[in-house]
Formats: C-alpha cells, sequence, structure tokens
C-alpha cells in the first residue's frame, strides 16, 4: 500500500493535464508507505508514447531527497491515450531502476474529464497492483 496526501495526488494529476499531449514523469518520496515530497521531473523525451527523466534534474531531486532522510517511493508518469497500467516497454524499463523496492504510479487521461491513478510494483517482468490511499 502506498499513502498519498490529496493535496499530492491533486498535484501529480495536475502535472499529467500540465504536460498533456506528453507523458509527464516524477518522482514521490517520504518514509515508510507514506509519500511525503513529490517532484516534476522533465521528460527528456517530449513524447506522448514515453518518457524518460531528466537525468540531471533526476540527481538533484535524488540529493534532496537523501538530505532530508527520505527515501524513494514511487516514480510516476502519465499515459495519454491508454489505460493507467505498465505498458511493456514501462515493464522493460522498471528492470534497469536501481530502486527495485520502488513503486511506479501510472495517471492515465484516456478519458480527459476523469483522470484515472494506479499503483503497481514491478519486480521480475512481473507487474502486481498495489493499493492507494488518498486522503
Amino acid at each position: 500500500m502506498l499513502i498519498i496526501p490529496k493535496e499530492i495526488a491533486e498535484k501529480i494529476i495536475q502535472h499529467a493535464i500540465d504536460d498533456n499531449p506528453n507523458e509527464c514523469c516524477g518522482i514521490l518520496a517520504g518514509t515508510g508507505d507514506r509519500v511525503i515530497g513529490q517532484w516534476r521531473i522533465t521528460n527528456a523525451e517530449a513524447s506522448p508514447y514515453r518518457y524518460r527523466m531528466d537525468p540531471k534534474e533526476f540527481l538533484e531531486v535524488n540529493n534532496a531527497i537523501d538530505e532530508a532522510g527520505w527515501e524513494i517511493l514511487a516514480f510516476y508518469h502519465s499515459h495519454t491515450r491508454t489505460e493507467a497500467y505498465p505498458s511493456d516497454t514501462d515493464v522493460r524499463l522498471a528492470r534497469l531502476v536501481d530502486w527495485p523496492e520502488a513503486y511506479y504510479l501510472l495517471v492515465s487521461l484516456r478519458s480527459p474529464g476523469n483522470p484515472v491513478t494506479r499503483g503497481f510494483s514491478i519486480t521480475d517482468q512481473e507487474v502486481n497492483e498495489i493499493a492507494l490511499e488518498i486522503g
């Protein structure tokens, strides 16, 4: 389970809307299962089909998270035309990430007036949905 304050969940959705038609991406950090901070990261791909976090921004955010004594809990990104479920590319990229315990949050804008947010764990190419508590 991942516990996300309502205001952070709203910021994630707004980020997806702001970056549409391209995918957005960012980081959620905190302690245990509770998200405390959210950071927007520039999608270096600037693409509606994929994302790649800007490496310089990622390093700066990772350092700030370390200095705060928090940990990266989740990586988030949006799907502009498909459901909030990891694509084959998302699953392949998860293998390359050095945070195997991190979750993946996806925001779907497929139905623009009704964004959908879901969370997943991705390990060894196995995708499992996790519970999100927003509030």
